[in-house]
């Protein structure tokens, strides 16, 4: 991977939620990638830590995960990904005078976010009570598992756990008819949950500044990743009685993928009649568009595997940059498929300068995704490296007597 110069960190935050501080006891990837856009967007975050971590090591866990720099252990390189511009305050809560730091942050805080588990929140008197108590228009945000009004509330709950119970590790099985379960390769569902969080506290805050209240905003993992497979994939199943199947049939669809050229793989979709039609004609199957199950915008999705299976035997006949420069004068939308590797040498993503290169102060050059959001009026921008665990603690402990 390679990138322009080394940028240097702006001055301070200049975006649209400066002079909000949000006190985030968060930590792995759900809650963590949530109060990361929000301390893109500006938010000053202050990242508390406890000392003692599952393998003892202390912290968020994202800090010991994975291949990390050998200048510094605790900033795996997960971790790297979703807490810049936060700062790491290390407290351990059974303790008086971390207690009282603790304290101190609640009274300045707008937000208080948390992914702990809530019975482990109540021990600590900080549930929405005891938060609230201190500073009566916190906006109390808690990231959960299950909704506290249901019979799996307080069990533990991770990605794979959801994945599993969500909808999302039978999706493949709809595709392809084999009846085993998969997850996603990916953290679908620590990072969909995370969105919604991050909206969760956004809106939280809009009502904070119009009304003066605080509230408790409950968001459970399951419920939300659950929303977000079930949006397209309820299908037939959002009438009573059903109309149809579950899953969305252009979706679940075995021939649904890349289609191979001469020369590698591109992704491509004709999407309306006229677009097939023109396809059609590109292609030398004229015919098709006379044909009944091909001559309507219904009998098109009702034929879509055909459809998809046709495209791959037609798409082997030239190259990816021919199809590309060809499909493109007939606007359908064509484009060559990235590995990973590819990414950083992508034409696009290097021109909007997507990834930012920085020197770490500890754990030396590291590449940074900037925030896609762009802002007109109060820019997002990085200011702050990703913290050594319990970096800024002094900042936050009064100095003894």
């Amino acid at each position: 991977m390679t990138a322009s110069d080394v940028k240097q960190l702006a001055d301070g935050p200049t975006g649209p939620l400066k002079g909000i501080r949000i006190v985030d006891m968060t930590g792995v990837v759900f809650g963590a990638y949530a109060t990361q856009i929000l301390a893109d967007f500006g938010a000053d975050v202050i990242k508390v830590e406890s000392p003692g971590g599952p393998r003892g090591e202390g912290g968020d866990v994202m800090r010991w995960t994975g291949s990390a720099s050998d200048r510094a252990a605790d900033l795996g390189p997960i971790f790297m990904n979703i807490n810049r511009n936060k700062r790491s305050v290390l407290l351990d809560l059974n303790d008086p005078e971390a207690k009282t730091a603790m304290t101190d942050l609640i009274r300045s805080a707008d937000v208080f976010c948390s992914t702990v588990r809530y019975d482990g929140m109540k021990r600590l008197g900080l549930d929405y009570e005891g938060v609230s108590a201190i500073n009566p228009k916190i906006l109390y945000v808690h990231g959960s598992g299950y909704g506290a009004a249901g019979p799996y509330a307080g069990l533990p709950a991770y990605d794979d756990l959801i994945q599993a119970q969500s909808g999302l590790a039978d999706l493949y099985s709809r595709v392809d008819n084999d009846p085993l379960p998969r997850y996603l390769p990916t953290l679908a569902a620590d990072k969909v949950a995370g969105l919604f969080m991050a909206h969760a506290i956004l809106a939280g805050i809009i009502h904070q500044q119009r009304t003066g209240e605080g509230q408790f905003v409950e968001v459970p993992m399951y419920e939300t990743v659950t929303s977000f497979v079930l949006t397209e994939h309820m299908f037939g199943h959002v009438f009573d009685p059903p109309t149809g199947q579950w899953a969305y049939s252009r979706i679940a669809n075995p021939n649904r993928r890349p289609f191979k050229t001469k020369d590698g793989y591109i992704g491509l979709l004709p999407y309306s009649l006229k677009q097939w039609h023109r396809f059609f004609k590109l292609a030398g199957h004229e015919a098709l568009a006379e044909d009944p199950r091909f001559s309507t915008q219904v009998g098109l999705q009702e034929h879509i595997r055909e459809l998809y299976g046709l495209l791959e035997k037609t798409t082997v006949n030239k190259t990816g940059q021919e199809w590309i420069d060809l499909l493109k004068t007939k606007g359908i939308a064509c484009v060559h498929v990235n590995r990973l590797d590819d990414l950083p040498e992508d034409e696009h993503l290097k021109a909007v300068g997507f990834f930012e290169k920085y020197e770490h102060p500890t754990a030396g050059t590291y590449f940074a995704m900037r925030s896609p959001m762009l802002f007109s009026k109060t820019p997002t921008n990085i200011h702050l490296h990703p913290p050594r665990l319990g970096e800024h603690t002094d900042q936050f402990l009064k100095p003894k007597a």
